[in-house]
């Protein structure tokens, strides 16, 4: 999901729901990107959540998913 970024406008964010009784760190989650994706794709950050909006249709509600977020801000900024 893009967050609002000051210089690029916006930066993309990971935002994961996890399994029951499993365990991963944001560091983990981001390292996982590193020699897979190009440097500037890779997540500026992981929002662990207990649920993802999901629509009748089975995909993800974004809007909703931004609305939640609404308050969060890119470490660093």
């Amino acid at each position: 999901v893009g967050m609002p970024h000051p210089k690029w406008d916006e930066r993309p964010i990971v935002a994961v729901v996890l399994r029951q009784g499993a365990q991963l760190t944001r560091d983990e989650l981001l390292a996982f990107y590193q020699g897979k994706t190009a440097k500037w794709q890779v997540p500026d950050d992981v929002v662990f959540l207990d649920a993802i909006p999901i629509g009748a249709t089975g995909k993800m509600l974004k809007a909703r998913l931004r609305e939640q977020l609404a308050d969060y801000r890119l470490p660093g900024l």
